[in-house]
């Protein structure tokens, strides 16, 4: 039996820099799950996104090993990328990772999964939203709490935590304290409270970023650099709606 389940109430927040990250630590957060290119999901920030947060900050550091965005199925190349994004980890004394791998048929790829938490060890391992991509939740579970993944970041399959509510309370009766069960997606200050009521999670996990305008006052509006529809803002953690976040689980847990 899997007994990595955490009991600890928190807030998890995905923080697409390292700036993003020291505004997460500053109002509350209790670990980032660290990345780039929210955009796409998220895919795995680069060394010094990473030695910096290490270096700086006192709260967890969890960098997801994730290549390129689109799906799960990876080349035998890009899964070598993984594992050497993992030595890079181990190296800066991260506390834990985050991956997901699936097969074509929408399960787990427990063979390679089982490979990277081996070559992870000492750090922890966590698997983020492929699990909301698989072709049975139920099934995709036990497949984790079998490799004996610490915790699973999900929205019920659905689009939003709050639309996969009913789901994500399944699962956490069905996970009966093997495996964390951490809903994601969509979740604010004004939904967070009724996500605890509905489903029975104690840990969650939130971008709560916001839009940041750029200071250039030279503007080309006649061509783009990508595929952003304004490229004259960027996305970072927001303190503000991070503390909202905070005192609404401390509230509903009785935590000071």
């Amino acid at each position: 039996m899997n007994m990595n389940i955490e009991v600890t109430s928190c807030l998890e927040v995905c923080a697409n820099s390292y700036q993003s990250a020291l505004a997460a630590q500053n109002a509350g957060a209790k670990r980032v799950e660290f990345c780039d290119n929210l955009a796409e999901g998220g895919t795995t920030p680069s060394y010094a996104q990473i030695a910096l947060a290490k270096k700086n900050l006192s709260i967890e550091v969890w960098p997801i090993i994730r290549p390129r965005g689109g799906d799960f199925l990876y080349s035998d190349t890009e899964f070598e990328i993984m594992k050497e994004d993992i030595k890079i980890c181990k190296s800066l004394n991260c506390e834990g990772i985050v991956i997901g791998i699936l097969k074509a048929d929408g399960t787990i790829d427990k063979e390679r999964c089982k490979e990277l938490i081996e070559l992870a060890k000492p750090m922890e391992v966590a698997f983020h939203r492929a699990f909301d991509m698989t072709n049975d939740l139920n099934q995709a579970l036990e497949d984790l709490i079998a490799l004996n993944i610490k915790r699973v970041l999900t929205s019920g399959g659905a689009s939003y935590a709050m639309l996969g509510a009913g789901k994500l309370a399944q699962l956490v009766k069905k996970a009966a304290g093997r495996i964390t069960i951490m809903p994601g997606a969509g979740i604010n200050e004004n939904n967070i409270k009724n996500l605890i009521d509905q489903t029975g999670a104690t840990q969650f996990h939130a971008s709560a970023k916001e839009f940041v305008p750029s200071k250039m006052e030279f503007r080309n509006t006649e061509t783009r650099m990508g595929s952003i529809e304004d490229e004259y803002r960027y996305e970072l953690t927001s303190e503000t709606k991070v503390k909202a976040l905070v005192a609404c689980i401390n509230e509903a847990f009785n935590l000071k």
